[in-house]
């Protein structure tokens, strides 16, 4: 993780020293790796060592930093456009974050310590990527983590397009509108925090996706413009439990063993499906229209309701 974070930092310092596209582009290989490398294995120390509800507010404090970073880009932006400052500011605020991890590595170390067996046993154990995408589950755990993230993307992505073109609204409107979206994720995760103490992660995850289901039958229904910034909220309250909650089982799944191989396998699908899905959608929308919004997203979360509940089926009994 602190590798992964100085990475990160370092990228972004990159940026705001750049003024050539290709150095841009040869950031970016740092900056990816550092960010998927930090998200399989803080979340895998967390799934390892934490409760659910320690994940799930990490993800919230997540959607709080995801917020944070266009809101401080866009102030330097407004003055003269001042765009290698607003790279300056995230990346020494990384830095800082290194600093701290570096600080609290003896925390780290001790919690590492409390199942000091456990962690022994794993290392052990040498795994391969094929070994553990052969796990019963595995190919199901991974479509559901594609088709996640790529409901998540697209609505991000889209849900302002959709107001705009199809219904006339503002662009700051549909804007506001849009930012509905993560403010129903984070919030959300705060509150799935607490219901984890009474729902399994499996109900949570159900419940994510009723919600998502109910905010797309509400963008299909012909009723008012105001459905727009209702659905997103139930659609962002919906998501809210369900990364979390499938990054959390993922050890009582597969097997402490295969932990880290099936997150690090889960994480590149959840960037795979974020990456191809919303180009997907915006092809298909500018040849039929984009009243495709809401059936785009429902046909992606029927598969991804398929692939969590043969997650279910296949690894029955390890989990509650």
């Amino acid at each position: 993780t602190l590798c992964s974070v100085d990475m990160t930092a370092a990228a972004l310092l990159g940026f705001s020293c750049s003024r050539s596209v290709v150095w841009f582009c040869l950031l970016a290989v740092p900056l990816g790796l550092g960010a998927g490398s930090v998200d399989a294995a803080l979340n895998n120390f967390v799934a390892l060592h934490y409760a659910a509800r320690h994940m799930s507010w990490l993800h919230c404090f997540w959607g709080i930093g995801a917020t944070a970073g266009p809101v401080v880009m866009a102030l330097w932006i407004a003055r003269d456009n001042n765009w290698p400052a607003g790279y300056l500011t995230i990346g020494v605020f990384q830095w800082v974050l290194v600093g701290v991890l570096v600080l609290t590595l003896p925390l780290w170390k001790r919690v590492e310590g409390l199942r000091e067996e456990t962690q022994e046993e794993v290392r052990g154990q040498d795994l391969s990527l094929l070994k553990a995408l052969s796990l019963p589950g595995a190919k199901a755990a991974l479509i559901g983590f594609f088709c996640y993230s790529g409901v998540e993307t697209v609505t991000n992505l889209w849900a302002s397009s959709y107001a705009v073109s199809g219904y006339g609204v503002s662009e700051d409107t549909a804007a506001g509108w849009s930012s509905l979206f993560f403010l129903g994720i984070t919030l959300g995760r705060l509150a799935s925090g607490f219901l984890t103490l009474k729902l399994s992660t499996k109900r949570l995850i159900r419940l994510g996706e009723a919600l998502i289901a109910l905010g797309c039958v509400i963008l299909l229904l012909p009723l008012p413009v105001w459905k727009i910034p209702v659905a997103l909220c139930f659609v962002g309250g919906g998501c809210a439990p369900i990364f979390p909650s499938m990054l959390h089982r993922t050890p009582k799944v597969f097997g402490e063993v295969f932990s880290q191989s099936m997150m690090g396998m889960q994480m590149a699908c959840s960037y795979t499906g974020a990456t191809l899905l919303p180009p997907l959608f915006g092809g298909l929308s500018g040849v039929v229209g984009m009243w495709l919004f809401p059936l785009f997203l429902l046909f992606f979360l029927v598969l991804m309701i398929l692939g969590s509940e043969g997650v279910n089926r296949r690894r029955a009994g390890a989990e509650d």
